[in-house]
This record gives structure tokens, sequence and C-alpha cells, in this order.
């Protein structure tokens, strides 16, 4: 997942980045920045978390057990 084009992301980031070092806005902002940077982490999570699993390998008769290396 690439947030790096996110809408809501840059505007975080533009917001972060243009404050004054020391102030109460830049603080502010920086904690909003990490809320959302956050925010698009849980949500990946939850995208990889519904994906389904693997099917699992096959144990017995003649297909799916070998692998041909000359191939």
């Amino acid at each position: 997942m690439n947030i790096a084009n996110s809408a809501s992301v840059t505007a975080v980031v533009n917001s972060a980045s243009n404050g004054e070092p020391g102030t109460v806005q830049a603080a502010v902002s920086m904690r909003v920045l990490k809320q959302a940077l956050q925010t698009q982490a849980e949500g990946a999570v939850a995208l990889l978390n519904a994906l389904p699993q693997q099917p699992a390998l096959a144990t017995q008769g003649n297909l799916g057990r070998h692998v041909n290396t000359f191939a």
C-alpha cells in the first residue's frame, strides 16, 4: 500500500512542515501527522489480515509434491 500519493497524508505533511519549530502549532501538526500515519498503518494491517490463507501443500498423491528443477 503506497500512502505517499494520498491527498490527506500530503496535506498533513505540508501543514506539519510549514509550522515554526518549537511552537505549539508545530507540535500539534507533528502529532496530527503521527496519528494520520498510524491510521494508515492500521488500515494496511487490516487489509493484510483480510487476505485468505494460503492453501496447504499436498502431502499425498503425485501432484504438487515434487519440483522439476530442470524445467
